[in-house]
């Protein structure tokens, strides 16, 4: 599994468990007293690293390539899911995935973004970047909910929508406009949870909901550190400064508003328990489709409504005589 930078220490305690663990097989020694307090010694310093993590550090969770994905998460939260392909328009986009699935006594439709592990899937989701057709994908998905009275959980994991010129000739900003504006009229429950890296209109596409949650580590934001720190002080090298300001974390987002809360992780993030993660994830979704079930559909896309329109904060000035 990859190390990140300030695990590193963690990295060198763990490797020692390991060492005195095998030499006291190969050896026939006792060092369980030895090996218990390194265990220790382990366990506190992992509680102080991830209890004082930096904007740019949490950044680095979100992106970990051993984070739970949508459709691994998917295969551990719902008890059966069928996945649907394709816009009807152009062609499949593999960086989202969706289709009908069944979480305990209630059917819903799941729509995520897909990034991707190893080198090879990561190409063919497009780095979970999707094109226009993916969000043409997800509507198709959504008002297929909407007719047959299903609530949508989505799952947001992308650094942004695709930049690319064949995604700008096929309508880009349209796709993720048209978006935003039918979710807003949904009659029935969305439930979002940002599970990576939720970034910029990409993430919003399939993001107006009812209810958004963050997990512990993962990040929301209106554009990456790095494009930030290229675009406003033309200087890459000031990426940590940009993830500070532009207030990414979990605990930023729903103080901010945004987000209605924080989804506990796993001690040392989601990639260390995929298991105990999508426990978590299923508690919160099914806790909400109860409360939903007992709402009449006009209430739910009025309260959808409001709570976009309360985002942001406004002050009146007099101009000076």
């Amino acid at each position: 599994m990859q190390t990140l930078d300030f695990e590193k220490p963690l990295s060198e305690l763990y490797n020692k468990i390991d060492e005195l663990k095998r030499l006291s097989e190969e050896g026939n020694v006792d060092l369980s007293n030895e090996i218990e307090k390194i265990e220790e010694r382990a366990e506190k310093l992992k509680k102080e690293v991830f209890s004082n993590l930096t904007p740019r550090q949490v950044l680095q969770i979100a992106r970990h390539p051993n984070r739970p994905d949508s459709l691994g998460l998917a295969g551990l939260i719902f008890d059966e899911f069928l996945e649907i392909h394709g816009d009807r328009t152009f062609r499949d986009d593999p960086s989202i995935v969706g289709g009908p699935a069944k979480l305990g006594g209630f059917r819903v439709m799941f729509i995520g973004h897909q990034k991707g592990h190893d080198t090879k899937e990561k190409i063919y989701r497009n780095f979970g970047m999707p094109h226009p057709e993916g969000y043409r994908k997800a509507l198709r998905l959504m008002e297929m909910a909407d007719r047959f009275q299903m609530p949508i959980v989505t799952f947001v994991d992308t650094p942004g929508a695709f930049p690319g010129k064949e995604a700008e000739e096929r309508g880009q900003a349209e796709a993720i406009a048209r978006n935003l504006r039918e979710m807003a009229g949904l009659k029935v429950p969305v439930i979002t949870v940002v599970i990576g890296e939720g970034g910029s209109g990409g993430a919003l596409g399939i993001a107006v909901s009812n209810k958004i949650y963050m997990m512990e580590y993962a990040v929301y934001s209106v554009i990456s550190p790095e494009g930030c720190a290229s675009i406003l002080f033309r200087d890459s090298n000031k990426a940590d400064y940009a993830a500070e300001k532009l207030k990414i974390t979990a605990k930023d987002i729903v103080g901010l508003g945004v987000a209605d809360a924080v989804l506990p992780e796993p001690l040392g993030g989601a990639h260390n328990n995929w298991p105990e993660t999508a426990t978590t994830i299923r508690t919160r979704i099914e806790k909400d489709l109860k409360a939903y079930k007992k709402k009449a559909p006009n209430t739910i896309m009025e309260e959808r409504y409001a709570k976009f329109r309360a985002f942001g904060q406004f002050e009146e000035r007099k101009e000076k005589a």
